[in-house]
């Protein structure tokens, strides 16, 4: 099996090699419109420097900022569970990295993640030689895994799901991926499904645990409260207006959104839009929207008050947990647009009814899960979202009951922490998986 994996993977490295010129261009296009995007980019290489600690070196991939937020409770757990090593967190992006940075501070050691080729994997493994790595949700990298299978170091897909669409891309190149899902040392999935796709790709039945969706495991700290409860007292004001929010859209979706506030307003018209973009290199633009299409606008980050304004505009990074706490309905983006939707899990826990579009493919669990307990509603076009916020605005009572059953399923599912937790500690210190 290992040696018929040779030639595929040599082959794909090669060609990682000849597109790596294009993927520097690629990096500099980017810090045009980020600047964060120019740093570190001998990180990105595998030079890297050496941990704060002598301690061993549990190493956590979490790709961007969804995944790092995930990882919190995990780390927290990790830290207290194995006080003799060291976390160290990568990332690939520079909003990634910011909210590593924001969220665990010096508790833990940072980098970005090494390119996947032999050179730059090599070099940072060399440099770490990490106890273990574990990658949070499908990061999956054919050279990192056949590295550290080669070095003994455990991988582990935590928190591991795999929708269809990604399941036949994966298929689409089995003679690469079946080695890499072989090598693994367990995959702890979210759901029997995501497990099932797993198994087909080549990942050994023994080595696939189902323990839940560890994002339903999130707590909401008494700072995180007290932060939302200001911000009620300032967006609500003395008209009690209501509060929409639309979080995490993408580029093609604020269009979609700024239609269906514009419906929302002839009904309702003291309503305030709180407009959270994904990525913040598109908050300028998203802003030019907003005043092309004839609102008021006013930014977080100005820290003017939102009285005369129609919408805000959350160019802020780290409140967006706040946010669904102080709004009354909340919409979760990348699902107007075929982005497989974002963490519905967050407005749930704070007891929010949830909207969302279609997309949910990366959400494929969660959604069902709220859709049948009746705290999600499913929008397929931007008058259907209007419809359904006007129709909760001017029924609270409605609202409140949707938001009350996205709020106990968010609390029926926790639990997922403590199965991985066995499955890391049954994982950590383990040979190759086929016991050689």
């Amino acid at each position: 099996m290992i040696k018929r994996s040779i030639l595929p993977r040599l082959t794909y490295s090669a060609i990682f090699y000849l597109l790596m010129p294009i993927i520097v261009l690629r990096l500099i296009y980017r810090a045009i419109k980020a600047p964060a995007y120019a740093a570190r980019w001998s990180e990105r290489f595998g030079f890297v420097g050496a941990v704060k600690s002598s301690e061993d070196i549990i190493w956590l991939h979490a790709v961007s900022v969804g995944e790092t937020l995930a990882a919190v409770p995990l780390v927290k757990a990790l830290q207290a569970t194995y006080p003799d090593h060291r976390l160290l967190v990568t990332c690939m992006t520079p909003t990634g990295s910011e909210r590593i940075r924001v969220v665990f501070g010096d508790s833990v050691d940072h980098c970005y993640a090494p390119y996947d080729t032999p050179g730059a994997v090599a070099r940072f493994l060399d440099r770490l030689t990490p106890k273990m790595l574990l990658i949070m949700e499908t990061e999956l990298w054919p050279n990192t895994v056949a590295a550290c299978y080669q070095r003994q170091i455990p991988v582990v897909l935590a928190n591991a799901r795999l929708s269809e669409k990604s399941a036949r891309g994966y298929g689409r190149v089995r003679q690469l991926s079946t080695p890499m899902f072989s090598q693994l040392t367990a995959v702890a999935a979210q759901h029997r499904d995501d497990g099932t796709r797993f198994e087909a790709l080549g990942l050994p039945s023994e080595r696939l645990y189902i323990s839940g969706n560890i994002k339903f495991d999130l707590d909401l700290s008494v700072q995180v409260k007290l932060n939302a409860q200001q911000l009620i007292q300032q967006w609500h004001s003395q008209e009690q207006r209501p509060v929409l929010l639309a979080a995490s859209t993408h580029r093609g979706e604020d269009e979609l959104i700024l239609q269906a506030f514009s419906q929302i307003k002839q009904h309702i018209d003291n309503v305030l839009l709180v407009l959270v973009p994904r990525h913040p290199e598109r908050f300028g633009q998203v802003a030019g929207l907003c005043v092309d299409a004839g609102f008021t606008v006013v930014r977080r980050s100005s820290n003017d008050t939102v009285d005369e304004a129609d919408i805000l505009l959350g160019d802020s990074m780290g409140e967006l947990m706040t946010f669904y706490g102080a709004c009354d309905i909340a919409f979760v983006g990348g699902s107007l647009v075929a982005n497989g939707g974002h963490n519905m899990i967050e407005p749930a826990a704070w007891g929010k009814p949830v909207l969302s579009g279609s997309s949910v493919f990366n959400f494929t669990e969660v959604s069902r899960l709220l859709t049948e307990a009746g705290g999600l509603i499913l929008v397929e076009t931007p008058a259907a979202l209007a419809e359904t916020v006007i129709q909760l605005i001017k029924n609270p009572q409605r609202a409140q009951q949707m938001g009350q059953q996205a709020q106990q399923v968010a609390e029926a599912n926790r639990g997922a922490l403590e199965k991985l937790l066995t499955v890391i500690d049954r994982s950590l210190g383990a040979k190759h998986p086929d016991g050689s």
